[in-house]
């Protein structure tokens, strides 16, 4: 019988514009997932629409056993796990927790990207919906933000805060 500890969350890679869709289908096989997704405006040249998009498009997280490995491949989309040097990266469950608090929160003003924010100072948040998360401070485009860190995914997740709601840690767990 398998423990609640030997689940862990991991990425996978999808798919272009099939995040949807595999998450649909790995969560029909039984297996727990996550995509997390942003709200946002579209506009077209008679309308605007709000629509759900991936936040990090090409990607969605599942929490599976060695069991379950093989299923989640064989969901329509899934290309293969996010891994480096050939092991499979495992995400800490409360980075997983922390991205759902952000989008629950903050949906219209959470942004991705690719940018290094190692230069920043390491903070928790003091108050406010993100009271106890904590991440790295980084100036982007003028502004100061406060940046969640997901380095086994290569990017970052970062959502304006007040500077002054975050004191200096140490590090980061």
């Amino acid at each position: 019988m398998l423990k609640k500890g030997d689940y862990k969350w991991h990425a996978v890679y999808v798919k272009s514009r099939a995040e949807k869709r595999s998450f649909e289908d790995i969560v029909s096989k039984g297996i727990d997932a996550y995509l997390p997704l942003k709200i946002s405006k579209k506009k077209w040249s008679d309308r605007i629409k709000v629509v759900e998009e991936p936040l990090i498009r090409g990607y969605l997280f599942v929490k599976v056993s060695n069991r379950e490995y093989v299923k989640v491949l064989q969901a329509s989309g899934v290309v293969a796990y996010v891994s480096f040097g050939g092991k499979r990266a495992e995400i800490p469950e409360k980075q997983i927790q922390d991205l759902r608090v952000f989008l629950e929160e903050l949906n219209d003003a959470v942004q991705v990207t690719n940018e290094n924010l190692t230069k920043g100072e390491k903070v928790k948040v003091l108050s406010g919906p993100l009271e106890g998360m904590e991440g790295e401070i980084s100036e982007i485009k003028g502004r100061k933000r406060i940046g969640m860190r997901f380095e086994s995914l290569g990017c970052s997740v970062f959502a304006d805060v007040s500077i002054e709601l975050v004191e200096k840690v140490e590090s980061i767990k």
